[in-house]
């Protein structure tokens, strides 16, 4: 909860709001985790959801994080935080669409891992622990494959 805080604070703060927090409005939702906003001038920049990490395509409830990524976020103003670019060249970003996280709501809902490697945020573990104790979203699964070794098994095939 205290690192909600520390990132509620930097989007307030007027240096860093400035400089880092952005709005766009979303026009296209690539998966559970990527979707596309339209920014100033017309030009698109494809987000990427910081600290979670959804169900690949074809995967087990894949397009049900997409759905539910839609209905909180599609056609809506978003305000986001960039915290940094991949490797493929998405800007990585905590998103907020009027109050309500959008990274943390995926969590919540189980259609999300909370992505450990990249992220260390200790009330997004228990956001992730929570949902498999409730069974909610894809822990209703007996045994839910994390997108990352999903991805590992699709490349050696």
């Amino acid at each position: 909860m205290k690192y909600y805080f520390v990132i509620l604070f930097a989007l307030l703060s007027g240096r860093v709001f400035a400089q880092d927090t952005v709005t766009g409005k979303v026009i296209r939702i690539i998966d559970g985790d990527t979707f596309e906003a339209l920014m100033d001038r017309n030009v698109t920049e494809r987000i990427r959801l910081h600290g979670i990490d959804c169900p690949e395509p074809n995967q087990p409830f894949s397009n049900t994080a997409k759905d539910k990524l839609a209905k909180l976020i599609f056609s809506k103003q978003v305000k986001f935080l960039r915290l940094g670019v991949d490797h493929y060249g998405r800007t990585i970003a905590i998103v907020l669409v009027n109050s309500l996280n959008v990274n943390e709501a995926l969590l919540r809902a189980g259609l999300a891992w909370h992505f450990k490697r990249y992220d260390h945020n200790p009330s997004w573990d228990a956001l992730e622990k929570q949902a498999a104790r409730e069974r909610v979203g894809l822990w209703a699964d007996a045994r839910p494959v994390p997108p990352w070794n999903w991805r590992k098994s699709s490349r050696r095939k």
